[in-house]
């Protein structure tokens, strides 16, 4: 399966933040977006999400298709970590949640209530949904804020693992993940404003 955006042009706003964006994505690869902070990465980002529109251009595939990660973590601070994880199991409609637990080593959490845990844990939590979502493209926006070089590493297995049963995804990132077979683009090109990229009221957890 391919992924592909042509001629795109995404808005933040009334302003359109890039133009002439396009990219073909095939299953079982990623794509890393680069560019200086502003250049409109979580722009892009939120409109192949399907949370903004975009302004012109098309893409082949529907936000249903796609797990957005953002920077929130969007936790709810009195639910144990296991709770976490069942209620996410059945927002999804996944069967097990072993997967999450193993991919983001989260077995020693189980019991702990989200507010005593730390900044990487809880962003541990948050990525571990992704697997739950049983969706096949990943779109995730700087996901590796607040994670140790450990949890650096068992972030991009987990990516590994879904890109080997097929899945895709299009991360924005300023580290080297170490991804096979990763696809880069720029976005600095395709700037079309010089406003900043960074609106904290456009920040959705995870979709």
């Amino acid at each position: 399966m391919y992924y592909t955006a042509q001629h795109l042009a995404c808005a933040r706003g009334d302003r359109t933040v890039i133009s002439g964006v396009g990219f073909q994505l095939r299953s079982g690869q990623a794509l890393i977006l680069r560019g200086p902070n502003g250049s409109g990465k979580t722009t892009l980002l939120r409109c192949l999400a399907g949370l903004t529109p975009a302004v012109a251009g098309s893409i082949s595939f529907s936000p249903d298709e796609v797990a957005y990660a953002a920077h929130a973590d969007g936790l709810k601070a009195q639910m144990s970590v296991a709770e976490t994880l069942q209620f996410w199991a059945k927002v999804f409609g996944a069967r097990d949640v072993t997967p999450a637990i193993e991919g983001f080593a989260l077995e020693p959490l189980l019991n702990r209530r989200v507010h005593t845990l730390s900044a990487g844990q809880k962003r541990r939590l948050s990525l571990s949904r992704l697997v739950l979502t049983g969706r096949k493209l990943w779109a995730l926006d700087e996901p590796t804020v607040s994670l140790d070089m450990q949890a650096v590493a068992q972030f991009a297995g987990a990516v590994t693992t879904h890109l080997t049963q097929g899945g895709a995804a299009i991360i924005a990132t300023h580290i080297d993940l170490g991804l096979p077979e990763a696809e880069q683009l720029d976005i600095t090109p395709f700037r079309a404003t010089a406003q900043t990229d960074t609106d904290p009221f456009l920040d959705e957890a995870l979709l």
